[in-house]
């Protein structure tokens, strides 16, 4: 597949890339060359080539739903401005 200037300006327009017309025959001949990278892709033979470890092959590992307060109180209040025992104070805002 090759793109020609027409098609690469009509790109540019739709991701609201502004090239001028100097710009256009080096960024059509970048274009090329990836999709002519992509085409030596598909031109390797992958028969017999187990697929990756993805999501439709292996389960998702789960962890027991607890229900826990993280067991860092202290630590998340000593942030906080100012604290009342085991709360945050913050400023009255509805009269």
């Amino acid at each position: 597949m090759s793109l020609d200037l027409a098609t690469t300006r009509r790109i540019a327009k739709l991701a609201r890339i502004g090239l001028e017309d100097a710009e256009l025959e080096a960024t059509t001949q970048k274009l090329n060359s990836i999709l002519g990278w992509i085409d030596q892709l598909a031109e390797v033979n992958v028969d017999g080539v187990p697929p990756m470890v993805g999501t439709e092959t292996e389960a998702l590992r789960q962890r027991e739903d607890v229900v826990n307060d993280g067991n860092c109180r202290d630590a998340l209040l000593a942030c906080a401005p100012e604290t009342a025992g085991p709360f945050y104070t913050v400023p009255k805002v509805v009269e």
